[in-house]
């Protein structure tokens, strides 16, 4: 390099390197979050928790806190007082027949009448039952049930003023019940009266490759980084290399009389 030129540390480069070291630092950091995540869910499909001891809920999941991954499928112990009025059908879960059915899913408080309350699956009933033939339930209970993380399958309710989802998605959920819900629910092991039992093999079927588009965002996200980081070498190359001859054009006319005249 010519002396008198740019160099890569001159202050006129400082903005081009802070924005392609936020660009790159951003890209990565995401792309590393993608694969964590493709990570944890192929570690948890590995490890069968349903046939653990349980244990309470608040030992795995508080109120405002992100679902566990070492908390699918683990049995959690959990007591408090029903909430009837958030009582709600959910399609689309078929029993170990083939039967088409619907899940039974009310709030139940984790202690006192006011504390946040997570979704429980008291049973399942076949398809077509009315809402209103549905057994009530009141009062306190102590279950153990298989905890799950909300489900989030993109499906619109195709009725919203019915008390029938089409999933278990805690933001629907949450709109019918003055407490605070768990970000996540849980299957009970025991049916309630005049409900028949609830399965874990009702839930829907995952696709395979949902664990697949983790890793498939993480590759797209570290190709972003690598064409942020080109895209910055390129600028301070040209940058750089340009301005010397730049300037020695300028000097080149300065001295050069017919270049001056005209």
């Amino acid at each position: 390099m010519a002396d008198g030129g740019i160099r890569w540390w001159h202050p006129r480069m400082w903005g081009a390197h802070l924005l392609g070291l936020v660009c790159v630092a951003i890209a990565t950091g995401m792309g590393v979050w993608q694969y964590d995540a493709w990570q944890e869910r192929r570690a948890a499909e590995q490890v069968d928790l349903t046939t653990a001891e349980p244990v309470p809920l608040s030992e795995l999941l508080g109120p405002d806190h992100p679902f566990p991954s070492v908390g699918l499928g683990r049995p959690v112990e959990i007591s408090g007082t029903w909430l009837p009025q958030g009582t709600v059908l959910v399609d689309g879960r078929e029993d170990a027949d083939g039967a088409d059915g619907l899940w039974v899913v009310t709030p139940l408080t984790d202690g006192e009448p006011d504390a946040p309350a997570i979704p429980v699956v008291r049973g399942w009933v076949p398809d077509g039952t009315d809402p209103a033939d549905v057994p009530a339930v009141s009062g306190t209970a102590d279950l153990v049930g298989w905890l799950q993380p909300g489900e989030g399958s993109g499906q619109t309710d195709p009725d919203p003023t019915d008390d029938v989802l089409p999933q278990v998605r805690i933001a629907d959920l949450v709109q019918r019940v003055d407490q605070d819900l768990y970000g996540a629910y849980a299957v009970a092991q025991e049916p309630e009266e005049g409900l028949a039992p609830a399965t874990l093999d009702q839930l829907p079927k995952v696709s395979r490759f949902t664990a697949l588009r983790n890793i498939l965002y993480a590759i797209e996200w570290w190709v972003f980084a690598a064409f942020a980081g080109y895209i910055w070498w390129r600028y301070v190359r040209d940058t750089t290399q340009g301005a010397p001859a730049d300037d020695a054009d300028d000097e080149e006319r300065a001295t050069d009389p017919v270049t001056s005249e005209a």
